[in-house]
């Protein structure tokens, strides 16, 4: 009696779970800049309503974590759509999103394994990547995309300066 009752109640719980296979990554090319002084850009990366740009969801932020006293936390604000969009509502680090900078070079940002996109509701959604460096520039690129993924989807951007190739790919 016991067996059947836990095979039912794992059956149920499998059953209430959503269901959340979607392959999900983001490449992101840092450029190497040559310029006198260097500092390793910090990256947002985020999702937006497609329709109002209104904020979704933080799926990635990249800043020096190694500061003393958080003092990486203070040029946040230098990432302006971020920041304005959902950056200085939050307490830094942010756990499962936050991350150190990184170096120049192509880098890979798995984004399906997090429960950001999962909660997000059917609809037409905007990927935004914000990159900024302190004593250099900033950038900004917008992929669009639809969610929940029911066939294969892919975005590419180019930036010009402080961002590379960018692209996004969807597979259910």
């Amino acid at each position: 009696m016991r067996l059947r009752y836990s095979m039912a109640l794992g059956t149920a719980a499998a059953l209430a779970a959503p269901a959340f296979a979607t392959e999900a990554n983001l490449k992101l090319q840092l450029p190497q800049l040559a310029v006198a002084e260097y500092h390793r850009p910090y990256v947002a990366v985020w999702a937006e309503k497609a329709a109002d740009q209104g904020f979704a969801a933080n799926l990635a932020l990249w800043y020096d974590l190694k500061k003393k006293d958080n003092g990486g936390a203070k040029w946040l604000k230098d990432m302006r759509s971020w920041w304005r969009k959902s950056g200085r509502d939050l307490q830094t680090p942010i756990d499962g999103v936050t991350a150190a900078t990184r170096a120049p070079g192509e880098h890979v940002i798995g984004l399906g394994a997090g429960k950001a996109l999962a909660a997000l509701p059917p609809g037409s959604y905007q990927l935004v990547v914000e990159a900024a460096r302190e004593n250099g520039g900033r950038e900004v690129l917008r992929l669009p995309f639809d969610w929940p993924v029911k066939a294969a989807q892919a975005a590419r951007a180019q930036g010009e300066h402080e961002l590379g190739a960018v692209a996004l790919e969807l597979k259910p």
